[in-house]
């Protein structure tokens, strides 16, 4: 395996992860803090960040 497979699996992985926590996070009508370009954070409700997340 070179380093572009080893790395684009990464990826994968760590997007598979993400949704994992978004749904969970809507499940329980939780709140997630996530950050902007700026350095700034705010906290999103879970179940409008997975109507922006790719499938």
């Amino acid at each position: 395996m070179n380093i572009d497979e080893f790395a684009s699996k990464v990826m994968e992985g760590l997007k598979r992860a993400n949704r994992k926590l978004v749904e969970n996070a809507a499940l329980n009508d939780r709140s997630l803090i996530v950050g902007d370009n700026k350095g700034g954070f705010k906290a999103v409700p879970a179940k409008e960040l997975l109507k922006k997340l790719p499938q």
